[in-house]
């Protein structure tokens, strides 16, 4: 017996050497890892898209000026998807591997939120979806989803309401031919597209219900395309002439489609309306060749993006930090209209 005390004190040594060498490569690892920079991976539709382009320029800057004399430092990975869902996936399934800290997530098919979804909650990554909103089904899988956008449905209520409010102020405005009706073109974002479909519907219905009378010549879908509405502008132009009072489009973009087809044809045409707040449409209503679109406020939306994303990359409770925020974690980022008589 006494032969083996002096063996279970070397093995106690061992113990207490070994535990001590693990708690230090614990703490070594702890301490590499908060000084790394915290990644966020973010995934946007399709970079062409002037006003997502501008929104990610935005959230860019924020995060310089964020890590500017502060110890904490972003790393900001922007994935283009190019307008596929298929690479989009793949773009995410990479940046999980990675060990990214946080996910924002513009979808190209917002019925492919469930796939992202699953794939976030297996790797215990928290989403932040903006811009493109999943359905509510999506967004109560996980108590770790948020969404950071506006509201389609206002979008087309502000957009109607530019022209109620120009009609009721001077309704040879809008109704050129004086027969109490105003024939108008609706181009449409992307077919079956809930913000298309939102933003069609709450914007013809909000004319309606202030009783003025509408007749639809046509419509199509420009797949938020200047130069598909400029081919679809073209055509209408052709085919109605002068019959046109009005065209109502889904964004901003097809909005300068219209325009673009206006000039090309040598038309003195004005009545187009918008949403986004593209700064060139906002050109255009200062000089009188466009009625008006809803401005949807990127550098606002931005900033919306990167508080919640901040929040989740300290541990906070995004509903605890952002004041808007809904019990369905649901941010709504600010609008407002800009017409030919200014801004309200």
């Amino acid at each position: 017996m006494k032969g083996l005390k002096p063996l279970v004190l070397l093995f106690l040594l061992l113990l207490l050497f070994v535990g001590g060498m693990l708690v230090f490569f614990w703490s070594a690892g702890t301490e590499s890892r908060a000084g790394q920079p915290m990644k966020v991976g973010v995934f946007v539709y399709d970079m062409s898209d002037p006003f997502m382009a501008t929104m990610i320029d935005s959230l860019n800057l924020l995060a310089d000026d964020a890590a500017t004399g502060s110890d904490r430092r972003f790393y900001f990975n922007v994935n283009d998807a190019k307008l596929s869902q298929t690479a989009q996936n793949r773009q995410i399934e990479r940046c999980l591997a990675l060990d990214y800290d946080v996910l924002c997530v513009n979808l190209v098919d917002r019925t492919s939120a469930a796939y992202v979804i699953d794939k976030a909650m297996e790797a215990d990554v928290p989403v932040v979806f903006f811009n493109r909103e999943p359905v509510e089904a999506d967004m109560e899988k996980w108590e770790r989803i948020y969404y950071v956008g506006t509201d389609a449905a206002m979008n087309g209520t502000m957009e109607g309401q530019i022209v109620v409010d120009t009609y009721q102020a001077d309704p040879d405005a809008i109704d050129k031919n004086g027969d109490g009706a105003v024939q108008y073109i609706m181009i449409e974002g992307e077919f079956r597209h809930q913000d298309a479909v939102l933003r069609t519907k709450a914007s013809v219905q909000t004319i309606l219900e202030a009783g003025i009378r509408l007749e639809k010549l046509d419509g199509g879908i420009a797949n938020w395309s200047r130069e598909e509405a400029t081919v679809l502008a073209s055509g209408y132009f052709d085919r109605y002439g002068t019959q046109i009072e009005l065209i109502l489009c889904n964004n901003d973009d097809m909005a300068l489609g219209v325009l673009d087809a206006v000039a090309e044809i040598g038309l003195d045409f004005s009545n187009v309306v918008g949403v986004n707040g593209n700064q060139e449409c906002l050109a255009a209503i200062n000089e009188q060749k466009m009625l008006g679109t809803v401005v949807i406020d990127a550098p606002a939306h931005a900033e919306l993006i990167f508080d919640v994303t901040c929040a989740l990359l300290d541990g906070s409770d995004p509903q605890q930090l952002i004041s808007n925020m809904t019990d369905d974690r649901i941010v709504r980022a600010p609008m407002y209209t800009v017409t030919k008589t200014g801004t309200q």
